[in-house]
């Protein structure tokens, strides 16, 4: 495979999945971890992801930007979010995932809805901070730097005194079968006690990460009350999803 070729296989994964480790991208190219990492460096001179370490991150994922010009699948991610506000009611208590997803849910909240709403991450807090009719509770932790999302015990604990009417969240892979799934452990704690925090669960999910999963197991598909995508309820591409316990929008 031609160098570009690479390069442009290492850019599609991170930002569909927002966070990429060596090894798995060196798995996936076959090639060793050595050239995936020369490839990274070379990509993150020239300002298209940042590396980190052991992997590499999405511009949009790492930089909150009002602008919002390193977002991948920025209209789908939109219309996802144009979906998802529909289900919110006045006076709800809301619980927001981070990642670009959700940061587009929290963007366009409309200013005459009274909420509170809690969330872990540092990007949602900042745009929630705009919204005149909404009381921002951030739960603290210990900050990634790579995603700006509060992790950890401490993080998990907080979770654990709430119970929102809804949580909103993302996933870096989703599949019928096997449910939602991370390459990260501590994401994977927090996922599960934002689930648990809340009486019903949103995963707000592009199409491209359906039929896909990782390592780690966040939850089973039926423990999300509704998937929301950008595609139609009855699109060919949701099929397998159907005769799950779980609502299509």
């Amino acid at each position: 495979m031609l160098k570009e070729e690479r390069q442009r296989t290492i850019l599609n994964e991170v930002e569909l999945h927002n966070r990429v480790l060596l090894t798995d991208i060196a798995e996936k190219l076959d090639v060793s971890i050595d050239t995936v990492r020369r490839d990274v460096k070379e990509l993150d001179a020239d300002n298209r992801l940042r590396k980190v370490h052991g992997g590499a991150v999405s511009l949009g994922f790492a930089n909150y930007s009002p602008a919002r010009n390193n977002v991948y699948a920025l209209e789908q991610k939109m219309a996802i979010a144009e979906k998802a506000v529909k289900l919110l009611k006045d006076n709800s208590v809301i619980l927001i995932d981070g990642g670009t997803t959700c940061l587009e849910l929290a963007r366009i909240l409309p200013e005459k809805l009274y909420l509170t709403c809690f969330t872990l991450s540092l990007p949602v807090a900042m745009e929630l901070l705009n919204k005149p009719n909404v009381e921002t509770v951030f739960i603290g932790g210990v900050l990634s730097k790579d995603s700006q999302i509060a992790i950890g015990a401490n993080a998990v604990h907080n979770l654990s005194q709430i119970k929102a009417d809804y949580s909103f969240i993302g996933t870096g892979y989703v599949d019928a079968q096997f449910g939602l799934t991370e390459f990260d452990w501590d994401i994977v704690q927090t996922k599960k006690a934002v689930i648990q925090a809340s009486k019903k669960t949103v995963l707000l999910c592009i199409s491209e990460k359906l039929n896909s999963q990782h390592r780690f197991k966040t939850c089973e598909l039926n423990a999300i009350d509704t998937m929301v995508t950008e595609l139609d309820a009855d699109h060919p591409l949701l099929n397998n999803f159907r005769n799950q316990e779980i609502r299509l929008l």
